[in-house]
């Protein structure tokens, strides 16, 4: 595949056209190609990826700040970290089969680069850091709003607010034989403005964080980031399996 051949079949695929090609290009040019092709006229996606993953952080605040108006703000800080992940940037990186297109090293790509989380986490941000020097915060919703909205709508389908602490205690007394330990780890600011931040416990690992106006409600947000936490693992062995 040309390097022309390669920019079409991802424009195609993002549904974008981008202006300035070198852009893309860049953010498809993963370090282990120039180690190989040092001669190549680019650089490679790592300061793109730095500005992703601002550009993601403000895109995805944004529209959480939107989309759940009625929420605490420890309830949009753990969907905002459940969205910036690296495994969720890395399925949305697969949906668009990124990392087939990827500029890659042989030696990276024999050892399964192109499959790996990191690199394609990595890949995505820098696409978005790309959109977003080309073409704005608009496109960057374009590509980036068909990604979350489902993630979203069956995050929340999966781990109903009201009720993770008892889908959570349900899950891992029946998977792994523990109970979740919840552990308040800072209380800050004056009584009537009280943030409390807790933490839960499976074993000796954590598993999630949150925090809220009430040791109720942030116990409630640490569980909701250990489902997504248990629903990610689960994904995680279900593709080495097929792998």
């Amino acid at each position: 595949m040309t390097m022309l051949d390669l920019i079409a079949a991802v424009e195609a695929k993002t549904a974008l056209v981008f202006q300035d090609k070198t852009l893309l290009q860049r953010a498809l040019t993963h370090r282990s190609y120039l180690n190989e092709f040092p001669d190549f006229p680019l650089s490679d996606n790592e300061r793109l990826e730095f500005l992703g993953d601002a550009v993601l952080g403000f895109v995805i605040g944004a529209y959480l700040y939107h989309r759940f108006p009625e929420q605490p703000e420890g309830y949009l800080t753990n969907m905002r970290a459940a969205l910036v992940r690296r495994e969720t940037l890395a399925d949305f990186a697969r949906r668009l089969n990124l990392g087939q297109y990827l500029l890659m090293g042989h030696g990276e790509a024999e050892s399964g680069g192109r499959n790996r989380p990191a690199t394609l986490c990595a890949a995505f941000e820098a696409l978005i850091g790309a959109v977003y020097l080309d073409a704005g915060l608009a496109r960057v919703d374009d590509l980036l709003l068909p990604l979350i909205v489902p993630f979203l709508d069956n995050l929340q389908q999966q781990a109903d607010y009201k009720d993770a602490k008892s889908r959570l205690q349900e899950r891992v007394q029946s998977q792994r034989q523990v109970t979740p330990r919840y552990q308040t780890v800072s209380a800050e600011g004056p009584d009537h403005l009280k943030e409390f931040t807790v933490q839960v416990f499976l074993g000796d690992a954590v598993y999630g964080e949150g925090r809220g106006s009430s040791k109720r409600q942030a116990e409630q947000l640490a569980a909701i980031q250990a489902l997504q936490q248990l629903e990610l693992e689960d994904l995680d062995d279900l593709r080495r399996k097929h792998d």
